[in-house]
Formats: C-alpha cells, structure tokens, sequence
C-alpha cells in the first residue's frame, strides 16, 4: 500500500486579501487545503507544510521575518507537523523536504497551496523527477492574473493551464471533493 504525505505550499498571509501579493481564490484554495489536511491528520497520514521567505528584505513579499511571510492562521501547523523553510521555488531545493519523506517512506506527495503557476509546479516536477507518485488536489490551489508581452492572462487561465500541463504527464488532478471520495473509499 502506498504511503503518502500532503505538501501543503506557501499558504502564507501576502497571498491573502490585505497582503502583499494577493492571489485569486486563495480563500477557496485554503479552505480546501484545510479539508485535506484535515483528512490527512485523522488518518495519521503525514502533513508537511512548506514557507517561502526571500533572502532579502527588498523582496515583494514574503520579506524575512515579516507578518505577510508566515503561514496563514487556517492552514497552521500542528506540534509534529514540520515547516520546512525555503528560499527558492522549488520546496525540494536547499530544504529537507526529499529526507523527510523519505523518512516516512512516502512513495506519493499530494500537493496542494500557492502558486500554482509557480511553487505548485516546481515541486510536483521535482517531486516526480524524484520518484514519486504526485497528486496535485486542483481546487486546493491558487494563482493571480500574469502578463506577457502586453496581454494579461486571468488568473483561472493560468491556473488551468499549468493544471493542464502538469496533468498531461505529471500529476493526478482530483478536485478536493474528489479526492476525500477516494480516500473514503480507499480506507
């Protein structure tokens, strides 16, 4: 039987209405992510949540040491539950995150949190390129409008299509709904 960890990334308060770098459907995103992790308590399945802070205090947002860079009050760690700390993108690079779960002998992440066009990404490719099997929970993620090139892209299309993409080759992609179906069924 498998073993599983979630990886809940970056639900930190700038993302948050009044923050500094608010993102679309971040309020839907996390009160999803509680759903899971939630789930994931009750089974004693392992919970890891992940931080983002910038090395420097020029940053946009998640600026050391600052209110906007720690982790939202509904998505709060447990005593237990590690907060791994990063400064990159990706949640496996410079972090302990690989020996945690290997530690656990998690052979799957289910990955939920901010953004989906950015840390979402990075750590379910890193978390594939690793070995594991990854499940990203689509409706527990959240992202904000981007421009290329003068053309702003709306947030939902961002996330679809990064949802897309990492479906496409990378990731199961259940809604919360439908993942908490299957875990219900499974157990």
């Amino acid at each position: 039987m498998a073993k599983r960890a979630l990886v809940v990334i970056d639900l930190q308060n700038d993302y948050f209405p009044g923050g500094k770098w608010s993102l679309s459907g971040v309020e839907a995103a996390a009160a999803n992510a509680v759903r899971l992790i939630a789930a994931f308590r009750a089974e004693k399945e392992p919970v890891v949540h992940i931080r983002h802070e910038f090395a420097t205090t020029e940053a946009p947002f998640f600026v050391p040491g600052s209110k906007g860079a720690e982790i939202h009050p509904v998505v709060a760690s447990r005593p237990g539950e590690p907060v791994v700390l990063k400064h990159q993108i990706n949640s496996f690079r410079d972090t302990e995150l690989k020996v945690l779960l290997d530690g656990w002998g998690v052979d799957e992440v289910v990955i939920c949190g901010a953004m989906s066009h950015m840390c979402v990404d990075a750590c379910t490719r890193a978390a594939v390129d690793f070995g594991y099997k990854a499940t990203v929970v689509h409706d527990a993620c959240a992202s904000r409008d981007l421009a290329f090139d003068g053309i702003t892209v709306p947030a939902a299309h961002v996330h679809a299509a990064f949802m897309a993409a990492l479906g496409f080759a990378y990731a199961t992609l259940p809604s919360t709904d439908e993942f908490l179906g299957k875990a219900a069924v499974a157990a």
